[in-house]
């Protein structure tokens, strides 16, 4: 596919789980794909592995970082058909235990940053006929667990403004959507943690950038906004 006609889709939080597989995915389906990840040599590895992806170092915490990432992504790519906020920060213990800083640093990497990147993104979608804006989440945006204190917030906030852009730029022509992810997903420290767990236990991070794509391309006509997926074995 040539460069004026592939779409360009950005992922951030591109780790070595889901981060990696929506790479994977969306180049897979004709996409040149901008990577945005703190770990610079991970991003590197990838590049070379995947064709038509494209590393771009960056903590999406920073502001001022992630805004001038974005202008260069619209300069060397061009304006993003599909954008992925995966990045994110966790936390965990309870409302007395964790350092109060860390829920503001977490509120910085899932809630800021999307803020940030819906504002340089969005408009320009909606100029350019459209596109899509897909957030991952968990359960934690739908309830208060305890020793949640220092994340369970972020990603409630997250949720209500992934909505709120949602609503404003749908008639726009621009697709918002939040994923929730109600399992573990299965990478290598996750293994190490539930040794005895079932292959069944875990999901595929394969399977779940096989829904954000689903999400990322439905009809007009039947957009969904919030997603949930989970394992046939999930108790929920």
């Amino acid at each position: 596919m040539s460069k004026l006609a592939s779409p360009i889709a950005v992922v951030t939080g591109v780790g070595p789980g889901t981060g990696s597989a929506l790479v994977r995915r969306f180049a897979a389906g004709g996409y040149r794909v901008a990577m945005l990840a703190r770990d610079e040599r991970r991003l590197k590895d990838l590049q070379a592995e995947i064709p038509n992806a494209a590393s771009f170092p960056c903590d999406v915490a920073d502001p001022v970082a992630l805004e001038t990432t974005l202008t260069q992504i619209d300069r060397s790519l061009g304006t993003p058909k599909v954008v992925v906020h995966n990045a994110v920060g966790g936390a965990f213990g309870g409302f007395t235990e964790i350092d109060p800083g860390i829920l503001r640093t977490n509120f910085e990497t899932n809630v800021m940053a999307l803020l940030h990147l819906a504002r340089h993104v969005v408009p320009p979608m909606a100029a350019a006929d459209g596109g899509s804006l897909i957030v991952t989440g968990n359960t934690s945006a739908l309830r208060g667990r305890q020793r949640f204190a220092g994340f369970a917030p972020t990603k409630a906030a997250q949720r209500i403004l992934a909505e709120s852009i949602a609503r404003e730029m749908g008639p726009k022509g621009v697709h918002v959507a939040y994923l929730v992810i109600d399992a573990v997903i299965d990478v290598p420290w996750a293994r190490e943690r539930y040794k005895d767990a079932a292959d069944d236990f875990f999901i595929k991070p394969s399977a779940i950038a096989e829904e954000v794509w689903h999400v990322a391309h439905q009809d007009r006509s039947a957009w969904s906004f919030l997603t949930e997926v989970r394992p046939y074995r999930e108790t929920w």
